[in-house]
């Protein structure tokens, strides 16, 4: 039995603001999946009803190589977009985050212990559009990692080239650039500019509702 099982919520909670960001953030976060490499249809996250939502089939050949979603309680903002010189401000969406395991999981909607292990700098449409790559915090095989350079470059190489090209099809101008992949210590330094950004946004919302 779970050791907290003592401990439940009445109602479920909104996966973005209702989840922890994880129990040990910024090395170990909570990942809500969104995609898994089996889907063909983008679903996201609808930020009102905390659903996920049919986005859009996915236009291109490529499947999500890792299992793909974001961080609960974090934001990119200000402070995400200042650490990604190129841009000219952040997304405005919580910190999207690659998941490595494995064994394959075919569903989504579930939460991960996520080991953050390091990242990619991407801009779409001139706005900061990092992704965090982590690793099942209790998977056999790559859980030990703890730094980009521990996972085979072939995956990493998988990930750049899906996001690279997943929004683009033959003949139309491609919007998403990948800067470069980062280090452990940067993403931790994105993780903590996302938490600081969200509490900046939940900050600024709660004062329009008292105002």
């Amino acid at each position: 039995m779970p050791k907290d099982s003592g401990q439940f919520s009445a109602w479920r909670p909104h996966p973005w603001h209702g989840l922890s960001v994880g129990p040990s953030p910024p090395d170990v976060v909570h990942a809500f999946i969104e995609i898994t490499p089996f889907d063909v249809v983008k679903y996201e996250i609808d930020k009102q009803s905390g659903y996920l939502r049919v986005d859009r089939p996915q236009r291109s050949s490529s499947v999500p190589p890792a299992l793909y979603g974001f961080v609960p309680r974090t934001y990119c903002g200000s402070r995400v977009a200042a650490l990604s010189p190129a841009s000219s401000r952040g997304d405005g969406d919580p910190l999207d985050i690659c998941v490595l395991t494995e064994r394959p999981v075919d569903r989504n909607e579930v939460i991960i212990d996520a080991r953050v292990v390091g990242g990619i700098e991407m801009i779409d449409g001139g706005e900061a559009d990092d992704k965090i790559v982590a690793v099942l915090a209790s998977d056999p095989v790559y859980g030990r990692a703890r730094d980009l350079e521990d996972l085979p470059k072939a995956l990493i190489d998988r990930l750049v080239h899906y996001f690279a090209s997943y929004k683009t099809m033959p003949g139309e101008e491609n919007k998403v650039s990948i800067r470069s992949t980062y280090s452990v210590t940067h993403a931790w330094q994105v993780v903590r500019a996302s938490m600081a950004d969200y509490e900046q946004l939940i900050g600024e919302i709660n004062g329009r509702r008292e105002g």
